[in-house]
């Protein structure tokens, strides 16, 4: 396997991510943020955060296969929330997608606003392909 998931036990226990990913012998893959528009541009789940997260996990399930993998190589997560209060309802959609034994890196951050009015998630990921 390419990379590797560490927990320092010198640091806090992590709860639904992992601290250091550490990456070797990869083919790197950044996906632009995604936000729950759907193929024609439309806003879905206006005000329900559940149905825009499916949304936007869908579209990174897009993106990574158009490069040609899966969640199974994502080593970084970045969550961009209007409240993030309500992080367990995005890992309650994150975690159809990934191996939560081995959860990738993650940062979450609470904005002020997104680039849409009504949108209240973009998810940025971070893809590892063997060579």
């Amino acid at each position: 396997m390419p990379s590797r998931f560490i927990s320092p036990p010198e640091i806090a226990p992590a709860n639904g991510y992992t601290h250091v990913v550490e990456v070797t012998n990869s083919k790197m893959i950044f996906i632009s943020g995604q936000v729950p528009l759907d193929l024609a541009g439309n806003l879905v789940g206006a005000d329900n955060l559940l149905e825009q997260t499916q949304q936007v996990f869908k579209n990174l399930q897009s993106a990574l296969t158009a490069a040609g993998t899966d969640f199974n190589h994502v080593v970084k997560f970045t969550y961009f929330l209007l409240d993030i209060s309500q992080i367990p309802v995005v890992r309650t959609v994150r975690d159809q997608y990934i191996n939560t034994a081995q959860p990738p890196a993650s940062s979450a951050v609470e904005v002020r606003k997104l680039f849409r009015e009504g949108i209240l998630i973009e998810v940025e990921a971070i893809a590892a392909v063997p060579l």
